[in-house]
């Protein structure tokens, strides 16, 4: 589609570049409906298809420097930028024999997408951002989102401290997940005295005290809230679809559902606050008159 864009003024006046692109369909159809997909004709089917990319490249940037080319939609642009960063990575890893490397490419209109292994049943790798959200008496708080891979007990220290700016003091207690729970975390809730929720590290204590075991059920039960704030974000304001495909809006359309959720939540305590202010005087009214008859 780039090449007959820029070929399109100099029609009539010279040959089209030869893109070979039904070869390079074929070739590809031929190794994807192969039954068994044998590791030698597989990177030879690679090296087929990046040398076809090759050419077509080499193609776009000669006519790039012709004078009176067909003008690009920024758009066509910004896919051919990702198109050369994509092959570079890609030949990097055919050259090394390689299936790795930093910052990969996954999509040509979405670049800032990267695969994140969760080993799920349901889906072994994921596509779309990482967040770390917080949770303070319903209200939700992004904490971070980014669209790489990053180990999210680094960062409990740094929501804490989020925590104390907003409110001006440090949680009595911090209910996270398992993976929150290193020394270094633990030793700076010790310090501002903070009861990190979870086991001890180390073997584990076979005998607890009755009171000990309530207060992991009761932690458990506050944890659960956070998990059941992604299952409302996924079912009612669709967290789990979202269909922006810019990496500033896909990020603009996320804060809002988180957004729109808080102010559901407000909406709702202040009903039932209302609610309750009506009930009470309706029940004063009705004793007042039952003391009068």
């Amino acid at each position: 589609m780039t090449i007959d864009t820029l070929y399109e003024p100099f029609k009539g006046q010279m040959v089209k570049p030869r893109t070979y692109r039904r070869n390079a369909r074929k070739d590809y159809l031929y190794q994807a409906k192969a039954k068994k997909h044998h590791k030698k004709a597989l990177r030879k089917a690679v090296g087929k298809q990046l040398r076809y990319v090759a050419r077509d490249i080499r193609i776009v940037k000669d006519l790039l420097n012709m004078d009176g080319h067909g003008t690009l939609s920024q758009k066509q642009e910004r896919e051919f930028q990702t198109i050369q960063k994509l092959y570079e990575q890609q030949q990097a890893m055919y050259d090394k024999k390689t299936n790795q490397i930093e910052d990969r490419i996954v999509s040509i209109s979405q670049p800032h997408i990267r695969p994140i292994v969760r080993g799920k049943a349901r889906a072994q790798t994921e596509f779309g951002a990482k967040i770390i959200v917080s949770l303070v008496d319903g209200f939700a708080f992004v904490e971070k989102l980014d669209w790489n891979n990053f180990n999210e007990g680094t960062l409990l220290i740094d929501s804490i401290e989020r925590y104390r700016k907003r409110h001006g003091h440090y949680p009595k207690v911090a209910c996270a997940d398992r993976i929150f729970r290193n020394r270094k975390n633990l030793e700076f809730c010790k310090q501002n005295g903070i009861r990190l929720s979870g086991p001890r590290l180390g073997r584990p204590n076979i005998k607890k005290l009755k009171s000990q075991k309530r207060i992991e059920r009761r932690d458990n039960r506050i944890r659960n809230e956070i998990e059941g704030k992604f299952g409302e974000g996924k079912r009612c304001y669709g967290l789990g679809c979202i269909m922006a495909k810019l990496q500033e809006t896909s990020e603009c359309v996320i804060h809002l559902q988180f957004l729109v959720m808080n102010l559901q939540r407000k909406l709702r305590l202040l009903f039932v606050r209302f609610f309750l202010a009506r009930f009470e005087l309706s029940m004063y009214g009705f004793v007042a008159n039952f003391a009068v008859n």
